[in-house]
């Protein structure tokens, strides 16, 4: 029976190893700029871009593939709010 729990302590430490080193080797950083666009985009979702909703629209913006003049709710002043938000923090 002893010889069960320690079997089952070494594994549970070696797994806690792996996924230790997995967690840091694998490491990907997010990029936030797409939040805050979507924070800034009107939130119709309405599709009107081409992209599925207002988060598809921002995950475009924030990757550089999309065009905020394709968003036809927003406003002009939003627009080059945006704009200007792409160009201070570029990716």
């Amino acid at each position: 029976m002893i010889n069960a729990v320690l079997v089952m302590l070494v594994l549970g430490a070696l797994c806690g190893l792996i996924l230790g080193f997995a967690s840091v080797k694998f490491h990907v950083e997010e990029d936030h700029r797409a939040e805050e666009l979507l924070g800034m985009l009107p939130g119709y979702n309405c599709g009107g871009c081409g992209y599925p909703g207002c988060a598809g629209m921002a995950a475009a913006l924030a990757d550089g593939s999309g065009n905020i003049a394709n968003c036809k709710p927003s406003k002009p002043e939003v627009k080059e709010k945006i704009r200007q938000y792409l160009q201070d923090n570029p990716a």
